[in-house]
């Protein structure tokens, strides 16, 4: 405990400390807030297993002096190896679903929540039987996708073994045992013959570029899940050039692609995608059909390389 940290006694002198501090370090807000106050909210609260929506009566609350040693350990990580929040709690929520995170995993951020929230209507012309989550990460849009449908099978794909560790985890967490399961594979390699209704995918797609000038909270994530060539389509060339095998005759690719969506429509000119609108904020997010995988497969195979 330091002199200027020894003063804080309540879960709200903590928290305004926390803000002020985040200001003056210039402190990145990435995952899952984008202000001082909610990040600090987020931490303080998190830290003694209290709830986000607790009525701010309670802030006044006084803090145990282990409470207290804990939560100052967790700020000094914070602010000055600026670990991100959810890696420090362990927790990241979801479609309103709390996960399981570590640094094996991406921390979740993806507007694909809003789509999962609305059943991806109107785009689904049926509810799928059958959905893959592809660089599922720590699960978080399969699992989700499992609760918008509940008869659906869900299969999450990883090319990392750490990853659907923590992916594991978070179906037991949400005792999906039962219809949601994990693949380990390169892109679609570890999928032979199986085909979808809905193909859901949140790729490292990062260009070269941008993973120089990520803050640095964004390194403490693994690099396999951010970067992916110097466009950062490396991967999604390969979806793209294989997606149709593995759709159902009515079925729908959902691809996150973020800022690289400027390299996509310039390597595709030809193809007429649907890029997708967010209320609460995102971009980058494209929509092909089936038929249109099909129809313009062999482009997408000529393209694998650049």
């Amino acid at each position: 405990m330091t002199a200027s940290t020894s003063q804080l006694r309540t879960l709200r002198d903590h928290i305004r400390w926390a803000v002020s501090r985040f200001h003056a370090e210039g402190l990145f807000f990435g995952h899952g807030t984008d202000n001082a106050w909610d990040e600090a909210r987020q931490l303080v609260l998190g830290a003694v297993h209290l709830p986000w929506e607790i009525a701010d009566s309670y802030l006044d609350c006084r803090l145990e002096d282990e409470e207290r040693e804990y939560l100052q350990t967790l700020l000094k990580q914070r602010i000055e190896e600026r670990v991100p929040t959810a890696y420090l709690l362990g927790e990241a929520w979801f479609c309103g679903i709390p996960f399981v995170v570590d640094e094996r995993v991406l921390i979740p951020r993806s507007p694909i929540a809003e789509l999962i929230e609305r059943r991806f209507e109107p785009w689904l012309p049926q509810e799928p039987t059958r959905i893959l989550d592809l660089c599922t990460g720590s699960g978080c849009i399969g699992i989700a996708c499992a609760y918008e449908f509940p008869h659906a099978e869900v299969v999450l794909a990883d090319l990392s073994f750490e990853a659907l560790e923590v992916a594991n985890q978070n179906i037991e967490r949400h005792d999906l045992e039962e219809r949601v399961y994990t693949v380990q594979g390169d892109g679609f390699v570890g999928l032979p013959g199986q085909r979808f209704g809905l193909i859901v995918s949140n790729p490292p797609y990062v260009d070269a570029e941008d993973f120089a000038d990520m803050p640095a909270e964004y390194h403490h994530e693994p690099a396999l899940g951010l970067a992916c060539g110097n466009d950062g389509l490396d991967l999604v060339r390969r979806m793209l050039a294989e997606a149709a095998e593995h759709l159902t005759e009515k079925g729908v690719l959902i691809v996150e692609v973020g800022n690289s969506q400027v390299h996509v429509e310039a390597l595709y000119p030809e193809v007429d995608f649907t890029w997708l609108d967010f209320e609460r904020g995102g971009h980058g997010v494209f929509l092909l059909t089936a038929e249109q995988c099909c129809q313009h497969q062999a482009l997408f195979r000529s393209r694998v390389n650049g």
